[in-house]
């Protein structure tokens, strides 16, 4: 059994389908669960539930953490530490390895321009923080040898059918729809990687399903030479058959589209992720797996074909 918690998102779906490839015992956890996959089993439980948690994981091989919780600073201070302590907890009884969906608010901001694996691990917002205490959490209980588990590192990410959770779909792929200008948050000269949600998932599956992964930390497939916040938007325009329209969104301006976009109420303290080049490297991944990620022309094209070309 191999059981996603947090199923239903932007990522676990990805996963979900790409599971399939390796079992067709799969656990599919989360408040309101629905089935990819015909013989998925569906497991209504609150992840912020201890005993349901437990319940969840029991009989499982492997666990992928996918969990996407509000964005939202003080729900994550609240309940992510919570949630980390108990998934480790159920792993360990229940003997099952762990694969943790994690991103890269724990780098510094210094070092963003190349971000491997061992970038350094200093974060300068407070969501960074959190990030960095719950990876924390796991990675001392590998290093102690009571857990097996590897973590899989998401540069900002994009996709078909991602609604409310992706950055470049609110500020760009919508506002050029409604024909509006699309809101770039620093400088549009600045380089910035984006993973594509179904390569994520896709990579994910094989990271879990191979045995000697576990134990480090990989940045998952994503595509190298980023575009500029200019290029990007030109990109995404013409896909779509529009004029680029663009405005460098100020942090106060973000405030105010956060008064009508929930995910951008969170944003003016991650706004130094694109003032400055921004770019994942996965090359680790490359080199150890048979697997090219999503060229950013192709992922664009999918998106605009899937959510705005009906």
């Amino acid at each position: 059994m191999q059981t996603i918690l947090g199923a239903g998102g932007a990522i676990g779906n990805e996963l979900a389908r790409s599971l399939a490839s390796y079992t067709d015992r799969i656990r599919l956890v989360s408040r309101n669960p629905s089935a990819i996959n015909p013989t998925d089993e569906l497991v209504s439980a609150d992840l912020l539930n201890k005993e349901a948690l437990f319940t969840a994981v029991k009989g499982s091989e492997v666990v992928y953490l996918t969990v996407g919780f509000p964005y939202n600073l003080k729900f994550w201070q609240t309940h992510w530490p919570s949630c980390m302590s108990n998934v480790i907890e159920a792993c360990m009884l229940h003997d099952a390895r762990l694969v943790f969906f994690d991103n890269m608010y724990m780098y510094d901001q210094n070092h963003l321009d190349y971000m491997t694996e061992d970038t350094p691990v200093n974060p300068p917002s407070k969501k960074g923080q959190v990030r960095s205490a719950i990876a924390s959490m796991l990675w001392e209980k590998v290093e102690n040898g009571s857990l097996t588990a590897l973590i899989g590192r998401s540069a900002d990410f994009y996709g078909p059918g991602i609604q409310n959770t992706s950055m470049l779909t609110e500020t760009v792929f919508k506002p050029l729809s409604q024909g509006k200008k699309a809101n770039w948050m620093g400088p549009l000269n600045c380089q910035h990687s984006f993973t594509f949600t179904p390569d994520a998932g896709k990579a994910t599956a094989m990271l879990g399903n191979t045995k000697d992964a576990f134990g480090q930390i990989w940045h998952l497939p994503t595509a190298p030479d980023p575009f500029t916040g200019k290029e990007w938007i030109d990109t995404i325009a013409s896909q779509m058959g529009l004029k680029p329209r663009a405005q460098v969104a100020a942090k106060w301006m973000v405030k105010m589209i956060g008064l009508f976009i929930p995910v951008m109420r969170e944003m003016p303290e991650m706004m130094y992720q694109y003032n400055r080049d921004y770019v994942f490297n996965s090359d680790k991944f490359f080199n150890r797996f048979n697997m090219k990620a999503t060229p950013y022309r192709e992922g664009i094209k999918a998106i605009v074909e899937s959510d705005y070309n009906p």
